[in-house]
């Protein structure tokens, strides 16, 4: 009996083994098409998992409310001093007292905002307000102050103004600087909630369109490596492959060439004549 025949017996008696065996083979092709797909297109770097889409997307999730006291002196500056704010909030934040380095950015970026009143007119206008690096999932306690510039010239980019610790802003490239005009523009001081409050108080809503420039890509060296690894395990599962079916043939034509022996030995005479 030839090696097909072998395998086609095998096939149509063992359907668990062909059903692996054919889950191998898929599996090994899969990664080859992965492998060829990574190599010619650009792939986000899985080590990063914090950067500046990551965080524009968190605090556009939220809505600025103005706040009822915005004529209090405490409300006279956009950017309140985030070290007077650190003072007060040592004693409960561990991770603000270990550095003492801040920052301060000036941000182009594909930010839009939206007003629940259709009275308020979005231009030459600042929203400032606080948050802690919780709630924008870039640490614990420590506090964040941001300015959002919006300006007639722009109306898919605002100029957002953002002083925090330096260890807590993402290493990963920068949006574009700001250059905003100061003069002439009003200066509203707002409160983050999660949800638009039923009561008259004005909020806005913030929209952000993702910018590829802002992800950190595979470069070709780590790309080159990625299409090494999945090359190796598709070449790994295409051997068991080959060696699943020798096995199948093999298993085969044994029993059938002792059954061909213990025909031949039956059809021999038992006494010779």
């Amino acid at each position: 009996m030839s090696q097909g025949s072998n395998l086609r017996e095998y096939v149509s008696h063992n359907p668990p083994g062909v059903t692996f065996f054919l889950c191998l083979l898929t599996l090994a092709f899969s990664f080859i098409v992965l492998s060829s797909y990574s190599y010619s297109h650009s792939l986000p770097n899985p080590d990063i998992e914090q950067d500046w889409n990551t965080l524009l997307l968190s605090f556009s999730k939220f809505h600025l409310c103005e706040k009822k006291n915005a004529s209090s002196p405490a409300h006279a500056s956009p950017i309140a001093p985030l070290q007077t704010m650190q003072e007060k909030d040592k004693k409960t934040s561990i991770n603000a007292t270990r550095s003492s380095s801040v920052t301060d950015l000036h941000l182009h970026v594909p930010l839009t905002v939206t007003s629940s009143s259709p009275n308020v007119t979005l231009k030459d206008i600042v929203l400032f307000t606080t948050l802690t690096a919780r709630q924008l999932k870039l640490g614990d306690k420590e506090l964040v102050s941001l300015a959002l510039g919006i300006f007639p010239e722009d109306s898919e980019h605002i100029c957002l103004t953002i002083r925090a610790p330096t260890h807590i802003l993402p290493m990963t490239p920068l949006p574009p600087d700001c250059s905003a005009s100061e003069s002439n523009i009003s200066r509203v001081p707002v409160e983050v909630t999660n949800h638009l409050p039923a009561s008259s108080q004005t909020c806005y809503s913030m929209h952000f369109k993702k910018d590829p420039s802002f992800t950190v890509m595979l470069t070709l060296e780590e790309k080159s490596v990625v299409v090494k690894h999945l090359v190796e395990v598709s070449v790994s599962l295409l051997g068991v492959c080959l060696i699943l079916c020798i096995a199948a043939s093999l298993k085969t034509a044994v029993p059938h060439r002792d059954y061909l022996t213990g025909q031949n030995s039956q059809s021999e005479p038992l006494i010779e004549s």
